[in-house]
Formats: structure tokens, sequence, C-alpha cells
């Protein structure tokens, strides 16, 4: 590692959680000359990237930092350079450089340093509302803070798999969710099709998402987080609010799947251009009845194949009293193969909100995962 990293990984640790863009410029500036620094974050709607201070946000999708944001790669546009800020595949947003020197050491370098800073942005997100606050193009509904901040992330990519996942419409989504997590050897997904209006909705979704998130550290079996999840809702709501989700569960070595279908969203597999909705038992929604027991079903994947997990909000958005249904979903999916599955969820809600002119009315929520069959 060169020294001007390491000096700039230094200072982001040293610096106050609100001052890391200015830790990394004085560093910038003693060490390459560069003299405007500048973050760029992408917003929650994944549709404009938005400076930390003030000035104009980015909506182009041709403008240089989008490119950088979308390939995840450097992008000189004349002595300006833009460099991803990412964090293990979790896209944060773009750092903004001029004058860049023109050698390859140099920009590699600064690669580093803008990476360095994607870490150093998740390690004090919870300690300060700077970041969070800069990254929003208007307000967000009560409900919708309570949905974003229950995430894991919007993107995560490891060896073995890379996923993604969005929720619409981002700045007042209410009940509709999703949550992660992998030990090297399993990744577990749930998918929430919330239930009820605003603030209501987001505390039925908090609920299911603590419950399961209980039960998985308490490496209990998938069946069994589905039901204590159930039973932690209707010793609330009786059986009055209950939701729909999807849980899964994935062996990264051998691709076996297990899924529990509790009133699910859908599920759509993803292979070599054709898209197949794969069949589940239909189970209970969680929360509906007292004590329900859950089975697992399991199914395997092939090296390379894409999984879609959509909501109901998908496939039922009306646009000019038509319904986007499962043929212009299955035509869209087929051309998302060459995409990376975070542009390939923001492309297919970006054509949703096209389909609909504007905002969801319906929640919905996308995630995509791929499994490339490597070891971690």
């Amino acid at each position: 590692m060169s020294k001007p990293v390491n000096r700039a990984r230094e200072a982001l640790t040293d610096a106050p959680a609100h001052r890391l863009v200015d830790a990394v410029a004085d560093v910038l500036a003693e060490t390459y000359g560069i003299t405007a620094a500048e973050l760029l974050q992408v917003d929650y709607r994944l549709a404009v990237l938005l400076p930390l201070g003030e000035g104009v946000g980015i909506t182009s999708p041709g403008h240089p930092a989008w490119r950088c944001f979308d390939h995840q790669e450097p992008v000189l546009d004349g002595p300006t350079g833009y460099f991803p800020v990412s964090m293990r595949g979790e896209r944060r947003g773009v750092l903004r450089l001029a004058p860049v020197p023109d050698e390859p050491a140099v920009r590699e370098e600064l690669a580093r340093i803008a990476t360095a800073l994607g870490h150093e942005l998740a390690a004090v997100s919870a300690g300060t509302d700077v970041y969070r606050t800069a990254r929003r193009s208007r307000r967000l509904t009560l409900a919708a803070e309570m949905q974003w901040e229950l995430l894991p992330g919007r993107s995560r990519t490891r060896t073995a798999f890379s996923l993604a996942g969005q929720l619409e419409p981002a700045y007042a989504v209410r009940g509709d969710s999703f949550d992660w997590s992998d030990d090297g050897q399993r990744l577990w997904v749930a998918i929430i099709n919330g239930m009820g209006e605003g603030v209501a909705a987001s505390m039925l979704t908090a609920l299911a998402t603590s419950a399961l998130r209980n039960a998985r550290r308490a490496r209990l079996a998938l069946a069994d987080q589905a039901a204590l999840a159930d039973q932690a809702i209707y010793d609330l709501y009786r059986g009055d609010q209950y939701l729909s989700a999807l849980l899964l569960e994935l062996d990264l070595e051998s691709g076996l799947m297990s899924a529990i279908d509790a009133g699910s969203p859908q599920l759509m597999r993803v292979r070599d251009g054709e898209v197949v909705e794969q069949q589940l038992e239909a189970q209970f929604p969680l929360g509906m009845f007292e004590a329900t027991d859950y089975r697992e079903q399991r199914f395997p994947l092939h090296r390379g194949e894409r999984l879609f997990v959509l909501s109901d909000g998908v496939i039922d958005a009306v646009g000019k009293h038509i319904r986007y249904g499962e043929a212009a979903l299955e035509r869209f999916l087929r051309r998302t193969g060459p995409m990376e599955p975070l542009d390939a969820v923001r492309s297919l809600l970006g054509d949703l909100r096209a389909f609909v002119a504007g905002d969801l009315i319906d929640d919905a929520v996308v995630v995509c995962v791929d499994w490339t069959g490597r070891r971690s």
C-alpha cells in the first residue's frame, strides 16, 4: 500500500465524522496538488448525484459522474476526475477531484482513496446525519424514514454472489422492505410485501424484520425463523394485521436454495435469456393465524443464474389504465442479463416509473441476486 493512501486512511480515521471529505481534501492537496474535492452521493431514488455541500445535483445519464457510478471505474473529463465511492459493492456515490495528474499510478492511488472514503462513510453513518441529509432530493415521509433505516444496504458483492434491492416510491414507501445477511457459507434474503398505510405499515414491517433477524441470529432453521416472526406479529395484532414474505436461504457452495413462501412476492429465475417463474408452495402470511407451521421448499440454482424477487406493486402498476403485467416484466428481465444487479434493479424501476408517468402509487420492492458458484 502506498504512503499517500495510508496517509489518507489515517486522516479519515482521525477526522471528526462530519469532516471526512475535508480530511481527504487536505491530503490530496498536499500530496498531489489537487485543489478541488467534492463528494457526490446518490439519492434514495438512484436518480440524482447530490453534492455534499451546496450545488446542483447531476441527473444526466451521460455525465462523467454517472458513467463513473454506473461502471464503477474512474472517469477522466479533462483535468477533472471522477472516482467511485463504494464499500463491498455498496455504491455510495462519486468523488470529484481536480486537477488530476495524468499519471496511471496516481489515478490508481486516488481510486483507492475514494474506496477508503466509502468504508469510512459506512463506519460513521450511524453517528451523524450529515451524509443522510445531503443525499435527499426532497423530504422523506416518516414511514419511509423508518423503512430505509431498516435496510442492510442497497447492494453487496462477494466472490460467491452479488445482490441489490430497491424500494419505491423511494421517498414515500410504507410497508415493503427487504433484508439480507451472509456468513461466507450461506446467504439469507427476506423480502416483505407490507400491509397497511403510513407509519402503521412501517411498524408492522419493522416488527417482522426484527423478529426474523432475532431468529436468524439465534441460528434457527428457516422454518423456525418464519414461525417466530409469525408468532410475534400474531401476539401483537391477533390476526388483524399480517404481511406477506418470501424467505430464502442459499448454500453458497452447492447452490441449493431453501425457500418459504408466506403469501410471498413473486420469484423469477433468469438463465441464458429465459425467464421462468419459480413455483412455490403457498403458505399463510406471517401473523395471519396463531402458531402456523411453515415448511421449507428446496430447489437447485445453476451457476450464473439470476433471481428477481418482485412485490405485487411491480406487476400491478397501472399506467393509462393498462396494467404493467407479467409479459412486459418478462421482456424487461430478459434485457437485464449484461447488467450488474443494482443496475438491473434501477433500470426495472425506472421503466416502471416511465410506464406510470411518475411515482408509483403502491409500494414496490425489487431484489436481484446473482449466484456465481465460486467460493467466498
